[in-house]
């Protein structure tokens, strides 16, 4: 990719209730700062809803920590596809063995889901594309992105048992039909197009400008739409393919594509598993989601953004993706996750002679998502491991203790460990860390990587 990413994943949690206080995601964020020691925590307060203790830094560049009861999980900073979606999937597997080591795991679970079944609260899956601050973007450019984002969940859903019903006003397509099966988790909480805040009226896109870097040359895309995705070629097409209508925005050459109301488009496609998958455009005319998915692909190898390894990539298994939607979806068995619940889900109603009102559903629901490979329904489906996928450069690392070499996240472990090493006090963030009295390291420029730069940031200052 020519671009920075990373993801961030709140988890639900299952437990008993009598398992009292203090809550299994404290338990199990304090095991993996204080016990298995694999990152440094906070000592200071970052936000009012984030005290001193709350979570910290990971020496492989992510983040940890607890978001309104939920464990968070952030990905380091990732220059590659392979590195977005394997440092992903190390969420997954740091909380299950941190369950496993407290002798838990037989009574709790960490799932890697959008909502709750019981009380319909959602939980997200936030994507961040770093953006050149000088990007164009102009009303024409913001409708197309818009416009792609409604429509891709055709692409990276990951299937929801039942539905949530919007309020009327954040659009007229709702109707008083319960829908038994649909594509996203998310799309019925995404109530507008762009919106500062996070937690209320969410958005296409999170208007909040926060670079987290030098705000002079970037900026940070935040989204707030996307679901959770099990399957990592699922998760590197929904990466990656924003990842080059970014390429395409950045040089100005989006097509000019809008729909009238993306929100409400969304929701109508997340409505229709099984097609008919029309959406209405800006003209208010018909158009075919997947025909419009097809327009930005031809965009996307036009010739008016280069393509490295991850493009190539991405092009060729959007291509495969859209034929196969077209012409034999059971193709996308074990490589896109709502067509592979819907196909588990439809393959129990059949064994078990219930049908899609049943509630032993959204239990199956929860299972497709659970972190614990032997209690999930994807255990043992063929052909959804991450080294299956033919991600370009899937590195040999311990992505548990080691950063991405080529972004600053390589700084920020290399930091944490001379901290660790010397015991020095500290405040980490994403783009500076105060080390001992008045040290500063700078962190700005994102794509910083080399150790021996280090130095240049040392030594600053700050009274």
């Amino acid at each position: 990719m020519k671009r920075l990413a990373g993801l961030e994943t709140e988890y639900g949690c299952l437990a008993p209730e009598s398992f009292g206080l203090p809550a299994v995601p404290t338990r199990v964020r304090d095991y993996i700062f204080k016990k298995k020691k694999l990152g440094l925590i906070d000592l200071h307060d970052r936000d009012y809803d984030e005290p001193a203790g709350n979570g910290g830094f990971l020496f492989n560049g992510g983040r940890l920590y607890l978001d309104m009861g939920h464990v968070e999980y952030c990905t380091p900073e990732c220059l590659s596809l392979a590195d977005v979606v394997a440092y992903d999937q190390v969420g997954e597997v740091l909380l299950h063995q941190a369950l496993q080591e407290l002798h838990l795991a037989p009574e709790v679970s960490f799932i890697k889901n959008n909502i709750d079944h019981y009380t319909s609260a959602t939980f997200g899956c936030h994507e961040n594309y770093l953006l050149n601050r000088d990007a164009p973007l102009t009303k024409r450019n913001i409708d197309t992105l818009l416009a792609f984002l409604a429509v891709r969940i055709l692409l990276v859903g990951s299937g929801r048992v039942g539905m949530t019903q919007a309020p009327r006003r954040y659009g007229k397509l709702e109707s008083s039909d319960s829908v038994p099966y649909q594509i996203s988790q998310r799309a019925d909480f995404i109530q507008t197009d762009i919106y500062e805040w996070v937690q209320f009226n969410r958005a296409l896109i999170n208007a909040r400008d926060e670079p987290l870097a030098d705000y002079r040359r970037f900026r940070r895309l935040h989204l707030l739409l996307g679901d959770s995705n099990l399957l990592p070629f699922a998760n590197a097409l929904k990466v990656g393919t924003t990842s080059l209508m970014l390429d395409l925005l950045e040089t100005d050459a989006l097509p000019d594509i809008a729909l009238y109301e993306p929100v409400c488009a969304m929701r109508k496609l997340s409505h229709q598993p099984n097609g008919p998958w029309n959406v209405e455009m800006a003209d208010r005319s018909e158009g075919s989601a997947l025909e419009i998915l097809e327009q930005f692909l031809e965009a996307a190898t036009s010739g008016r953004i280069d393509l490295d390894a991850d493009g190539k990539w991405i092009v060729e298994a959007w291509g495969m993706t859209l034929d196969k939607l077209r012409h034999n979806r059971n193709a996308l068995i074990g490589k896109l996750d709502w067509i592979t619940k819907q196909f588990l889900l439809e393959s129990f109603i059949e064994s078990e002679k219930i049908t899609w009102r049943d509630a032993w559903l959204e239990s199956l629901d929860l299972e497709y998502h659970q972190v614990d490979p032997a209690k999930s329904l994807l255990a043992g489906l063929p052909g959804t491991a991450l080294i299956q996928q033919g991600l370009p450069g899937l590195a040999k690392r311990d992505f548990f203790l080691q950063p991405p070499p080529n972004t600053r996240a390589n700084l920020r472990s290399e930091a944490m460990r001379t901290i660790l090493h010397k015991k020095l006090s500290y405040v980490i963030d994403w783009d500076l860390i105060y080390i001992g009295e008045g040290k500063q390291i700078h962190l700005d420029d994102p794509f910083v990587h080399d150790i021996r730069t280090l130095h240049t940031f040392r030594g600053n200052d700050s009274r």
